[in-house]
C-alpha cells in the first residue's frame, strides 16, 4: 500500500527565499521517497541590508512579507500538511531579525526560526550525502551560501568536523571578507585534510548547481578542478550584461556565480581535492527529511 504525505520547507538565505514542497512516498517494507512536486525561489537579498547597514529594510520587510504570504496560499493549494522556516545568515546578524520574525507571523501567518551556521550544515548533510558516500573514502562537503560558507568533512562515512566561516558570495561582492577571514578557511582546510591522503569535494549551493548544469554532464559525473578553473577565467571575461544575455543566467545570479566558484576553487586547491561532485541537495531537502524522520 502507497501513502503520500505532503511536507514543505522554507529557507530564507541570504541571496534568494525559497518554498520546497514535496511528496513523501512510503511504502510498505521500502525507504521512503522524496520527490519534488514544487520548488519556488524569489530574489530577495537579504544580505545586502544585513551585511552592509545591520538590518532589513522596511522595502525587504515588505517583499518578504508578499513572498511569505504567496508561499502560505502555495502550501493551502497543495494541502501541506506540516512546514518549517529557516532563516539563516542575514536574519542571523539583522538586528531588527526579531521583530521582522514578529511582523511576517502577524501578516503572513508563518513561523521563522533563525538558526546557526552549524545547525544549517547538519541539516544539509542529513540529506541523500549517506548514498554518496564511500565508505572507503574522504569528502570535504562545501555549502556556499550568500552570507556563510559551510565546511565539513567526511571520512569512512562518518562526519569528522564542521565549520561555518563569514564567507558568502553576497559578502564577497561588497568586499566584506578581510585576508584574515580566507586564511582561517585554508589554515582549517589544511588541519582538518593533511590526515588523509586523498580529498573529494562535495559541493552544494545554487551557484554551484549552475555551473553543473552548465557542464551538460549527467548527474553522477563530477566536475574537474581543470574544468571549474577554467568555468572561472571564462565567466570573469564576461561582463555582468553578457552573463544575463548570453549565458542566460539570473539578474541575481550573474553577480555571485563569480564569488561561489572562488570559494570552490579555494576549497579544491587547499584540500588538493582534484574533483568535485554536485548532488541536487541543498537546505530545504534537509528541512523536508529532518522534519520526517524527527530530527528537527
Amino acid at each position: 500500500m502507497i501513502k503520500i504525505k505532503k511536507y514543505a520547507a522554507i529557507d530564507i538565505g541570504s541571496n534568494a527565499m525559497r518554498l520546497l514542497i514535496a511528496n513523501i512516498v512510503e511504502q510498505d517494507g521500502k525507504e521512503p521517497q522524496f520527490n519534488k512536486s514544487s520548488l519556488v525561489r524569489v530574489p530577495i537579498r537579504l544580505g545586502q541590508d544585513a551585511f552592509t547597514v545591520g538590518e532589513i529594510s522596511p522595502e525587504n520587510i515588505d517583499r518578504m512579507c508578499d513572498a511569505m504570504k504567496a508561499f502560505n496560499l502555495l502550501m493551502k493549494v497543495h494541502k501541506v500538511e506540516r512546514y518549517m522556516a529557516f532563516a539563516t545568515s542575514a536574519m542571523r546578524e539583522a538586528y531588527n531579525a526579531k521583530e521582522v520574525v514578529a511582523i511576517i507571523k502577524k501578516k503572513a501567518d508563518i513561523k521563522i526560526e533563525i538558526i546557526d551556521g552549524k545547525k544549517e550544515a547538519a541539516i544539509i548533510a542529513s540529506t541523500d550525502l549517506h548514498h554518496l558516500l564511500k565508505t572507503d573514502q574522504t569528502y570535504l562537503f562545501v555549502d556556499v551560501g550568500g552570507g556563510s560558507t559551510e565546511f565539513t568533512l567526511f571520512s569512512n562515512g562518518k562526519m569528522i568536523n564542521s565549520r561555518s566561516f563569514k564567507a558568502g558570495t553576497v559578502r564577497l561582492l561588497n568586499n566584506m571578507v578581510c585576508d584574515v577571514v580566507w586564511d582561517e578557511i585554508e589554515k582549517w582546510i589544511k588541519t582538518n585534510t593533511q590526515d588523509y591522503e586523498e580529498v573529494t569535494l562535495i559541493g552544494s549551493g545554487g551557484n554551484i548547481n549552475k555551473l553543473f548544469k552548465m557542464s551538460g554532464k549527467p548527474q553522477e559525473k563530477p566536475l574537474s578542478y581543470i574544468y571549474i578553473n577554467s568555468q572561472y577565467a571564462f565567466l570573469n571575461s564576461l561582463s555582468y550584461d553578457q552573463r544575463v544575455a548570453e549565458l542566460g543566467l539570473n539578474p541575481d545570479r550573474a553577480d555571485v556565480i563569480i564569488p561561489a566558484t572562488r570559494i570552490y576553487l579555494n576549497a579544491m586547491k587547499w584540500s588538493g581535492a582534484r574533483q568535485i561532485y554536485v548532488p541536487k541537495i541543498g537546505l530545504s531537502d534537509g528541512i523536508v527529511k529532518a522534519m520526517y524522520f524527527g530530527k528537527i
